[in-house]
């Protein structure tokens, strides 16, 4: 008996449901028809594992599906034109991975439902998985994930999709991290790196490239008890440097073809932090630049916020000072920043002040206690 690989199942499972959905099914049947196949694969494959994993699931996962529509006689009109589509050969040329990758992040669709179908489709997870994840009951995501292929039920695959959108949808699934059962940031770095050999496109690889070296520093972000670590307090020889080497090689792999976008500036940045030994090493003022770049690019306020701190060290705390009292105050961490650099600039009691106001708007507990330990500090 050969165990069933369930690595592969997931990797087949956006090709099987575009094939599906090419051949005249919506996207929410085909989805049903592919989990379907899925289940017979476990069931079947550990006694009789195929030749051709795919061609398997693509057989199976039509047959489903014409088997649910011959069961529902209001749809005999529609039985009779998805039986006389061609079928096409396992192997064919149009990429159909990407185009659920497109039809997941469908602008239609709201970040969360984006997320939550991607994760589904393109992921493989399971509801109770992605739920696990995103710590809400399981029948509160079914339904999230119902509402979501509703949506795109009549999204054919000749309408182009956004591959921003797409980018965006990844990053927020790699922004979750961990919960549950399933490493949220480990899964869209995989699903980042397939979409990378689909598309061959600057930012792409430089959202791989970020990534990468985010996650190189995870190891070192949280002590044993918790607590939140800050990137100037991590122990570096904790960073895992063979993710730092491959993300570096991607991203210089993408600046050298001339196209900056967003997430190429971002990884740039990442990449100066993983490259300094010693917090004290780091190059601010290239940083500096970087982030001119990025608010260039983006002309986004959370870019802005960040600029202002690297200002701060590259110049001076006064001059961060500066920089942020260009900005909305009701911006997320403004709080948190302001006090930093009233810190660095000698103002404690200004600083506690602030800690302290960040930590009532902090969004997580860590971070919240983080915040409310440099208040403690402050005042001692």
């Amino acid at each position: 008996m050969t165990p069933v690989d369930e690595a592969l199942l997931r990797e087949l499972t956006p090709a099987v449901i575009g094939v599906v959905v090419r051949r005249g099914a919506d996207f929410a049947a085909a989805e049903d028809a592919v989990q379907e196949a899925l289940v017979e694969a476990v069931r079947v494959w550990p006694d009789d594992p195929p030749q051709d994993a795919k061609g398997w699931l693509v057989t199976v996962a039509w047959r489903k599906f014409l088997d649910a529509v011959r069961a529902d006689s209001a749809r005999r009109a529609r039985e009779e034109r998805v039986d006389a589509e061609p079928t096409p050969a396992a192997g064919e040329l149009v990429d159909d991975t990407l185009q659920v990758y497109f039809l997941c992040a469908h602008p239609s669709l709201t970040p969360a439902s984006a997320v939550a179908l991607t994760l589904r489709a393109v992921g493989g997870l399971t509801t109770r998985q992605i739920a696990q994840a995103y710590l809400v009951p399981e029948a509160t995501m079914a339904q999230r994930i119902s509402r979501a292929k509703r949506t795109v039920a009549d999204v054919r695959f000749t309408q182009a999709g956004d591959l921003g959108t797409v980018l965006r949808v990844l990053y927020l699934v790699f922004n979750e991290g961990y919960s549950g059962d399933v490493d949220l940031a480990a899964e869209a770095i995989r699903l980042t790196r397939q979409l990378a050999v689909r598309t061959k496109d600057e930012e792409v690889a430089g959202l791989l490239a970020l990534m990468l070296l985010h996650h190189a520093r995870r190891p070192a972000r949280t002590a044993a008890d918790g607590q939140l670590v800050t990137l100037a307090e991590q122990d570096r020889g904790r960073w895992d440097t063979r993710l730092i080497a491959e993300g570096v090689d991607i991203l210089q792999a993408a600046l050298a073809r001339d196209r900056l976008g967003e997430f190429q500036a971002q990884a740039a940045i990442a990449a100066l932090h993983a490259d300094a030994q010693t917090a004290a090493e780091t190059d601010w003022p290239q940083i500096v630049e970087w982030y001119d770049e990025l608010v260039r690019l983006t002309d986004s306020p959370v870019a802005r916020l960040n600029r202002a701190v690297a200002v701060g060290e590259a110049e001076s705390p006064q001059a961060g000072l500066k920089a942020l009292t260009a900005l909305d105050p009701d911006l997320p961490r403004y709080a948190a920043v302001g006090a930093y650099l009233h810190e660095r600039a000698g103002d404690l009691a200004t600083a506690a002040r602030l800690y302290a106001e960040a930590a009532r708007a902090a969004p997580s507990v860590p971070e919240r206690d983080h915040l409310t330990r440099q208040v403690a500090r402050l005042r001692r």
